[in-house]
């Protein structure tokens, strides 16, 4: 999935904001709305999943409007991607998960050195990677949720 994500915004490729947010996410991930089906490994997934986007649209736009690199976009873009992914992979090893809101399940997996070790890569450059992201965007969440200070 991260490969097809890759080839979506290539190189020199535009992903300045248009006017809307609507519009910016498109351009930026013009396959979010997939995200929760390539996330599913059940059909009760789908919600869950759908509920993942929405906490992390908000962050989405942070990233756009934080002047970065397209390839940078793209990075954290496709460590999104892979965080979701982790986190529906939690609730399936995990079913008293789901009792738990999404958005304080997100929260609980993010920390100051980074996020849950991936499942299924083995190169420390990918941890290392999505470490950052999960980073950025704990630190956005903690800055934007009144009960984390």
């Amino acid at each position: 999935m991260v490969e097809n994500r890759r080839s979506i915004a290539k190189p020199g490729r535009s992903l300045s904001a248009p006017q809307s947010d609507d519009e910016a996410l498109a351009a930026y991930c013009p396959d979010l709305d997939q995200w929760p089906h390539s996330w599913m490994g059940e059909p009760r997934d789908l919600r869950p999943g759908q509920q993942i986007v929405e906490c992390l649209k908000p962050f989405l736009l942070h990233l756009l409007a934080a002047s970065l690199s397209p390839k940078t976009l793209r990075k954290h873009r496709d460590n999104l991607w892979l965080l979701g992914g982790e986190l529906i992979t939690d609730l399936n090893d995990d079913p008293a998960l789901r009792r738990k809101p999404i958005a304080k399940l997100l929260l609980s997996v993010l920390h100051t050195d980074g996020g849950p070790l991936l499942s299924y890569r083995s190169s420390p450059d990918d941890q290392t990677g999505f470490d950052s992201t999960c980073r950025k965007l704990y630190r956005f969440l903690a800055s934007h949720d009144p009960r984390t200070k």
